[in-house]
């Protein structure tokens, strides 16, 4: 059970409300995360970055490579709502997660993805030489704060211990985070 009460629309501020309204009209539904988080806008707002800087991004990595990436980061931090969420993207793409056969750009993404949940400090050269040769400096720097913002994701509904949103629920059966 969640440690933070998702908000109540009819009892909220006028600014939640507000900040809701303006979540929904943009993305089209409201997450049990993001019912959370809404007890303060401003947070909202600041997780809610993570589609602004997909969109950056966008020229770079396509949606497959960014569902791969932030499964990876999701599987690594042990954090079943992101990888719900990512599961159901996959499918929905007509893909069966456990058995995606990465591409090298994707492999790359998904080594960088679990690297920078285990050690953030220690991101091995090898690694960041090939991202140098595969992106530009403004792309990396979309790359790496994007993978903060998902991190930071993860480590909030963990934390929170968010329930997971009913409609991730078939994405998730039979699934089992591996083993800390």
């Amino acid at each position: 059970m969640s440690h933070i009460t998702p908000i109540d629309y009819e009892t909220a501020s006028d600014a939640v409300r507000a900040e809701h309204d303006r979540e929904v009209e943009l993305r089209g539904r409201m997450t049990n995360m993001k019912r959370t988080l809404l007890h303060s806008p401003v947070a909202h707002r600041i997780y809610a970055e993570w589609f602004t800087l997909r969109e950056e991004l966008r020229p770079a990595l396509d949606d497959r490579a960014v569902w791969l990436l932030c499964q990876a980061i999701a599987t690594e931090c042990c954090s079943i709502i992101p990888v719900g969420f990512f599961r159901r993207a996959l499918i929905n793409a007509g893909l069966t997660p456990e058995t995606i056969v990465p591409s090298e750009d994707e492999a790359l993404l998904i080594d960088f993805g679990k690297a920078i949940v285990r050690d953030s400090n220690a991101v091995p050269e090898e690694l960041w030489e090939r991202l140098k040769a595969r992106y530009d400096e403004p792309t990396l720097v979309n790359l790496v704060a994007f993978a903060g913002i998902m991190i930071a994701t993860a480590i909030y509904t963990n934390a929170v211990k968010v329930d997971i949103d009913p409609e991730l629920g078939p994405y998730l059966e039979g699934f089992e985070l591996p083993a800390k």
